[in-house]
C-alpha cells in the first residue's frame, strides 16, 4: 500500500532545499537532488514531494 505525500510542490530545478516550512517548527534544511530519469524526490524529514515541472503530468 502506498501512502500519499502530505504535500507536493512543483519546481523548476532538479536540486531543491527543504526546511519543512513553519520557521522554528520545521526541520533542518536539507538539499535534495532528484534523479533526472523520474523527476521527483521526497524529503526524508517531512515527506514533502518535489516534482520537476517537466514531469508534473507523469507523477
Amino acid at each position: 500500500m502506498t501512502i500519499q505525500a502530505p504535500e507536493t510542490k512543483i519546481v523548476d530545478s532538479f536540486r531543491v532545499a527543504c526546511d519543512g516550512g513553519g520557521g522554528a517548527l520545521g526541520h533542518p534544511r536539507v538539499w535534495l537532488q532528484m534523479p533526472a530519469e523520474h523527476g521527483w524526490v521526497e524529503c526524508p524529514y517531512c515527506d514533502c514531494k518535489f516534482v520537476h515541472k517537466d514531469f508534473e503530468d507523469k507523477v
